[in-house]
């Protein structure tokens, strides 16, 4: 069987951060494994993610690169389509994508083969082009996310990216995920509301305003997110933790049960393994029947 790799372990190889990971797979660059509440990489998960480093890292937004794939996935019938089976070049300030098993380049926008073009430079030799905003916001954002002394300018590119571009539901939830890490709480709670209101069905912007509401006492509301971010996303572990936490201050103790096992079904060796399995037994302990009161002996 391939090794596979966690986005823990992709994390330490690459140096990439889990936001930014989250992010590419929702553009749908990268096809990790779901299994076990977790995400699994292969190596050719890893050429792409090294392919999109070197892109980003020449202020060619990820969006782009989405937009130059599914191109190519509706021209030519190809289903999730992997990167890293992809040469893209820079093409007049553009991206033109050389298919597999193709000699010419093909640029997505105008849809034709660009016919004579010399190939000279793959993804890894991309020549800097012109950043486009809110492209560009966002990953100057993402660049600025793993420092908290860079925090500040992050929730700044953010905020420019939603002025630009208020649809873009990344930038609300990354936006909260900042000001949260910065103990701006109330403004996070304000970015994950937006979120929410964007897309309803977006299980991370539930999951996130759920975890706030509930950290600022907001039990009853907090609970209506995280169940909802439960259903929308079954196998994702914190969202069970979270909602058992929310139960158990609720006093609902049958549901916070039923909810961290859960959370042991989908990550039985998940950095909060312990805490739900001692909780479980705290559970178990405290609904033992009592001892029966023996009759009295006769005298």
């Amino acid at each position: 069987m391939a090794q596979q790799f966690t986005r823990r372990e992709v994390g330490r190889i690459l140096g990439v951060e889990p936001s930014r990971l989250r992010y590419w797979e929702r553009l749908r660059l990268v096809h990790p494994r779901a299994r076990w509440g977790e995400r699994f990489y292969g190596f050719g998960d890893l050429l792409a993610l090294r392919t999109l480093q070197r892109l980003t890292a020449r202020h060619i937004p990820a969006r782009r690169v989405r937009t130059a794939v599914a191109s190519i996935e509706q021209e030519f019938g190809s289903t999730e389509l992997a990167l890293n089976e992809l040469t893209l070049v820079d093409y007049k300030g553009g991206l033109a994508v050389v298919p597999p098993g193709a000699t010419a380049p093909y640029d997505p926008l105008t849809r034709q083969w660009l016919l004579g073009f010399e190939i000279g430079s793959a993804a890894g030799e991309l020549r800097s082009m012109a950043p486009r905003a809110p492209e560009d916001f966002f990953q100057r954002a993402l660049d600025c996310e793993g420092d908290p002394e860079t925090l500040p300018e992050a929730v700044s590119n953010y905020r420019r990216v939603i002025d630009a571009a208020p649809n873009w539901i990344e930038a609300h939830i990354n936006l909260g995920v900042a000001l949260y890490q910065m103990g701006c709480v109330t403004d996070a709670q304000a970015a994950f509301e937006s979120a929410v209101r964007l897309d309803p069905q977006n299980g991370i912007s539930r999951y996130n305003l759920g975890c706030v509401l509930e950290e600022q006492g907001e039990i009853d509301q907090a609970v209506e997110h995280l169940r909802e971010a439960a259903t929308l996303m079954p196998a994702h572990a914190d969202v069970h933790f979270n909602l058992a936490l929310a139960y158990d201050k609720r006093g609902e103790h049958k549901l916070a049960r039923e909810e961290w096992t859960a959370y042991l079904r989908y990550a039985p060796n998940g950095p909060w393994a312990e805490e739900a399995r001692r909780r479980l037994r705290q559970y178990l302990r405290s609904s033992k029947p009592p001892e029966p009161i023996p009759f009295p002996r006769k005298a």
